[in-house]
């Protein structure tokens, strides 16, 4: 039977857009035999992104539903991750459901319910109650008891038996002390969220431990450098502002909205950044290089973080066990333009410019 005046149009479309014969793509559509997988793979994105359905028989079943519950997507370093995580499960074959929480919204515990009478094949679980030492965690050793295979990013608890990926929080603070210390700052302040979550604990003692290393500062001064906030500009910019009162040149924060938080703090006082204050940031979130000024931060590695969670999930799913214990990935200081260095005698100054060439100073002199 012949093609109609429709279809050769599809497939001349098709065609044009694979870059291939239009035989190529007939061959393809009847799943015929003698296409390279690569061109069969050009042909079928083809139809993707000109909107046409594929054939029945070449639509790439679904091993699944999984679930992914994240925290608000106000925050850029969650909506990140929910990303990368996505599209990772679906090149797994699985089918993502996103479940995202709001104040005073659906709490994590009715997404799982919900979550459940779907009949998921597991949950990712981002910076979810396992990150909380006050909450109860019997609620994750149910799910695994049902058995249902979960994952949790960011958060540790030791006698939970699922993988845990975190990034290394302790070190990251390290990091930033060091930066700031090695442009010169001994007063260097923290702001990061509430002392339940363990990735705050992490995050205070190695502050606390470079802190000592580094400057020699200890004890009850140290005590007055940190202040423990609501996540989020506001709760950074009020944290900020309580540490520039105790004369803090540098302030070390858990999130990137914590630290355009004090950065705002810094400039309500008159005050620059960098020039009068250093501050470091922590995610490398979406639109930090471009804020004012580039903010300096701890580039959480996102990617390698979500790929490593989801397929020690669908080892889980597929029967064969990850290891139950924690994936920890190292973070990376990314500098740009929210530090600088310290002049003596505690005044602030501006990273020193390249020396002219000599001819030009020549010619000044």
């Amino acid at each position: 039977m012949g093609y109609s005046a429709a279809m050769r149009a599809r497939l001349s479309d098709i065609a044009q857009q694979a870059d291939v014969s239009e035989a190529t793509v007939s061959r393809v559509l009847n799943d015929r035999p003698g296409v390279a997988a690569e061109t069969r793979q050009a042909v079928l994105t083809a139809l993707d992104v000109l909107g046409y359905e594929r054939p029945a028989r070449l639509r790439k079943r679904s091993a699944g539903l999984v679930g992914l519950v994240v925290p608000e997507l106000d925050n850029p370093i969650f909506p990140a991750f929910a990303q990368v995580i996505e599209s990772t499960l679906a090149q797994s074959g699985f089918t993502p459901v996103l479940c995202t929480q709001t104040p005073g919204g659906v709490t994590e515990d009715e997404y799982v319910e919900m979550l459940l009478d779907r009949q998921v094949s597991g949950i990712v679980f981002v910076s979810g109650r396992h990150a909380d030492t006050s909450a109860d965690h019997d609620r994750y050793r149910t799910l695994i008891a049902r058995p249902l295979p979960v994952v949790m990013i960011n958060g540790y608890v030791p006698d939970i038996a699922a993988p845990f990926v975190s990034c290394d929080d302790r070190e990251a603070t390290e990091l930033a002390v060091a930066h700031l210390v090695a442009l010169g700052h001994r007063r260097i302040g923290l702001v990061t969220g509430p002392d339940r979550f363990v990735p705050v604990r992490r995050r205070v003692a190695g502050y606390r431990a470079a802190m000592t290393r580094l400057t020699g500062v200890d004890g009850t001064e140290l005590d007055e450098l940190a202040e423990l906030s609501l996540f989020g500009v506001e709760g950074g910019e009020a944290a900020a502002g309580r540490l520039l009162e105790r004369g803090v040149t540098g302030i070390v924060c858990g999130s990137d909205l914590m630290a355009l938080g004090a950065i705002r703090a810094a400039r309500q006082r008159g005050l620059t950044v960098p020039g009068d204050l250093s501050v470091v940031g922590y995610d490398d979130s979406p639109l930090m290089a471009f804020t004012d000024p580039p903010l300096t931060t701890m580039r959480q590695p996102v990617t390698r973080m979500s790929v490593a969670a989801v397929r020690a999930l669908v080892d889980e799913i597929n029967g064969h066990a990850a290891p139950h214990s924690e994936y920890l990935f190292r973070p990376e200081l990314v500098v740009r333009g929210s530090t600088a260095v310290v002049a003596r005698g505690g005044r602030r100054q501006r990273p020193t410019p390249p020396a002219a060439p000599s001819s030009a100073l020549a010619a000044t002199a």
